[in-house]
């Protein structure tokens, strides 16, 4: 399973199940949230780390700057589109004020 599966299966759990989305958001508490978060995730069986995330996140945000008018200096900047991580949270908080 590659980053994007897995983060889509967390996010789906997330939303259904409010303890688990209170044990996943519980991480930004943390002194390093990143780590934390990616720990957890182990914990529940989801091989995740820091730079994976990091890195497919990048990994995507080039890939539309690329496709993006050649990917040249015209390309439109896509502020936080390459941050997987606050893109999740983003989504399963806002599911749970629902």
């Amino acid at each position: 399973m590659n980053v994007y599966e897995m983060l889509d299966e967390l996010q789906r759990k997330a939303k259904k199940d409010e303890s688990f989305r209170k044990r996943l958001t519980d991480t930004r508490k943390a002194k390093q949230p990143l780590s934390e978060f990616c720990r957890v995730c182990r914990e529940l069986g989801y091989e995740l780390y820091e730079m994976e995330l990091v890195n497919a996140g990048e990994e995507f945000y080039a890939s539309m700057r690329r496709s993006t008018n050649g990917g040249g200096e015209n390309s439109p900047m896509l502020e936080g589109e390459d941050d997987f991580y606050e893109l999740f949270f983003a989504s399963i908080e806002s599911s749970g004020e629902e």
